[in-house]
């Protein structure tokens, strides 16, 4: 029987360089038949090792149809994430999972998609924005709206020039604090309420950010009409054994890691301590 806390080795194939702390990691199972089989779905997290330093949960930022490589982008945050960013491309890391549900596209076939990320946020969303661009025929409009604290750490850089060029799609960028070479908003990011076009009545929200910006992103969406059950909300949790066993992601008899990381607002407002969960 396979042990489910066993890691499987996996090589970095390449390091890119997103901000002063940030890097997004492109690596691959060492067993090739593994690399071959693995499937996954856009939201779901892996747990991340180095041996004698520790573990942590981390969401899969490639799409799911580029096979035989996982993406990841990691902060440095701690110890783990410290000692991740310092590794160079060839070094070994140990991957579980994955873990938990995934932000769902099938039920958005033919509405339009709204992305809402904060920060680091993006990346889990990279993998769901990346997904909906490769079967770009089954939905409608797609907006893109992300903010960050400065240009430098706005991820993805050179993917954003490129979602900004695609047919039927918006992108809006704003920061808190602009550099002097910034042309464009400076706020947070439910000021690009006023760029834009924001029309629930057809539309799919997907977000993911800091708690306090997800609680005033979505009362802007309540306002734009989206239905609660059309706003889906990944939780940053503190996750641990990914498996549910634990306890530590426990929250309103769901785990996070399991039930979880994506809800839709109508389930998080069903939680005892709604205000804790986002």
């Amino acid at each position: 029987m396979k042990n489910e806390y066993l890691p499987y080795p996996a090589r970095i194939k390449s390091i890119q360089r997103e901000s002063f702390d940030t890097r997004t990691f492109k690596v691959v199972f060492v067993d090739e038949k593994l690399a071959k089989s693995f499937n996954y779905k856009p939201g779901q997290f892996m747990e991340i090792s180095l041996l004698g330093i520790g573990e942590s949960p981390i969401s899969i930022t490639s799409s799911p149809s580029g096979k035989g490589y996982l993406e990841f982008t990691i902060r440095t945050m701690g110890k783990l994430t410290r000692a991740i960013n310092q590794l160079n491309a060839g070094a070994i890391l140990y991957l579980r999972g994955p873990y938990g549900n995934s932000f769902p596209l099938e039920e958005a076939r033919t509405k339009n998609l709204y992305f809402i990320a904060g920060g680091i946020g993006l990346p889990p969303l990279r993998s769901v924005i990346n997904s909906a661009f490769d079967h770009r025929v089954n939905f409608g409009k797609v907006k893109i709206l992300y903010g960050a604290k400065s240009p430098d750490e706005l991820c993805f850089k050179e993917e954003l020039k490129v979602w900004q060029n695609l047919t039927n799609t918006e992108l809006l960028l704003t920061v808190d604090v602009p550099d002097k070479d910034w042309k464009g908003n400076v706020g947070v990011v439910t000021t690009l309420w006023d760029k834009t076009d924001m029309d629930g009545n057809r539309g799919i929200a997907y977000v993911c950010g800091p708690p306090i910006m997800i609680k005033f992103v979505v009362q802007k969406l309540l306002k734009s009409q989206f239905k609660e059950r059309n706003i889906y909300i990944s939780l940053e949790r503190y996750m641990k054994c990914g498996l549910g066993k634990c306890g530590h992601c426990n929250i309103g008899g769901k785990f996070v890691c399991t039930d979880g990381p994506v809800f839709t607002y109508q389930q998080i407002k069903q939680f005892p301590d709604k205000e804790r969960a986002i």
